[in-house]
């Protein structure tokens, strides 16, 4: 049976936007599809929020387009409005009034009818785990709760498709962990699909299933991490950290002879393996088969962190450069003395 088609939610062609001489958003081409959490990861001031007011219709593209779901927010924005949830860095909630009100009054704005809008209030006070605090004022919740809220405020609207500006920042771990669960069960249990903007590189790793990397206006990378990972050490050494139990020489032998595998050093129980390819599955697999007990198995240079790192020093190169490059006088045009 042939695999189903993949769905795609979110799909930009050379999105573009300027304001002036700046070019906030250079020549964007992402596909996201549905049921996944994407993450927009970058610095502040990369694009990642001016992408996300294009998708919402909120601003104009200075050229390209963006579909949702097949539709362009600039043309379509009431059908976008009605399949997109905003979650912004800071949300405004009337403070004088408790949480289960503004739940109540935007459930009137969308014209919900009084039992659908009960049903759903409801179960996203539960959802969010605010159902003890519903009729406290919004004016004494933590920061948490009232991202918390905002989410409840979003499934109130039960939109297929929500999107988070920085849904994390300024709130303390617990209150992170917390968060961090909710959005996933949006994705894993409703089957929502979620882009995440955010410079978290330890959040989006946690629950994102996609990562683009943006930096100066332009996506520079796109994929799972281990996509990513995989591009930037294509044609390279990998070095990979093994820990297991017993150690004795026949451990080693295997290593050492194992296909791909081309220098080993111990240094107390952690075991480096130099590799000219990926020998985890397989290394693994072998391991335990010989009666070992596989503890670590890591390949350096493969987190978020590393692979970002990376791609951001690779770009900031290459930006370098052309600007070199351009500031360079020519020949033609640089006077020769005496003249």
């Amino acid at each position: 049976m042939a695999a189903a088609p993949r769905r795609i939610v979110v799909e930009t062609e050379n999105l573009t936007k300027c304001y002036g001489e700046l070019i906030a958003v250079d020549s964007l081409n992402l596909q996201v599809e549905k049921g996944i959490i994407f993450g927009l990861l970058g610095p502040n001031g990369a694009g990642k929020t001016t992408t996300i007011l294009m998708l919402l219709g909120l601003t104009e593209p200075t050229a390209g387009k963006a579909l949702i779901n097949g539709y362009d927010p600039t043309r379509h924005p009431l059908k976008v409005k009605a399949m997109v949830g905003y979650l912004p860095d800071n949300v405004g909630f009337y403070q004088d009034m408790t949480g289960l009100a503004n739940l109540q009054y935007t459930a009137a704005l969308n014209g919900l009818p009084p039992k659908v809008a009960e049903t759903r209030i409801v179960n996203a006070l539960e959802k969010v785990g605010l159902k003890e605090a519903a009729t406290r004022k919004v004016s004494e919740y933590s920061r948490g709760m009232r991202q918390r809220l905002g989410i409840a405020d979003l499934l109130v609207k039960d939109p297929p498709l929500i999107i988070m500006d920085e849904p994390t920042l300024g709130i303390d771990p617990e209150g992170v962990r917390e968060l961090l669960d909710l959005i996933k069960s949006l994705a894993r249990d409703d089957k929502r699909t979620i882009i995440i903007s955010s410079h978290l590189l330890p959040q989006v790793q946690a629950i994102c299933d996609q990562v683009g990397i943006f930096v100066k206006g332009r996506m520079i990378a796109s994929g799972t991490i281990d996509q990513l990972g995989q591009q930037l050490l294509a044609g390279k050494q990998l070095k990979l950290e093994l820990i297991a139990e017993p150690q004795d020489e026949a451990l080693y032998h295997l290593c050492r002879e194992f296909d791909g595998v081309i220098e080993l050093k111990k240094d107390s129980q952690i075991i480096t393996l130099t590799c000219a390819k990926d020998i985890r599955p397989l290394l693994a697999q072998k391991i335990v088969e010989a009666g070992y007990s596989l503890l670590h198995l890591h390949l350096r240079g493969f987190s978020l962190d590393d692979i970002y790192q990376q791609y951001f020093q690779q770009e900031e190169g290459a930006y370098v450069q052309n600007s070199a490059a351009q500031a360079k006088p020519s020949r033609a045009g640089t006077p020769l003395s005496g003249q």
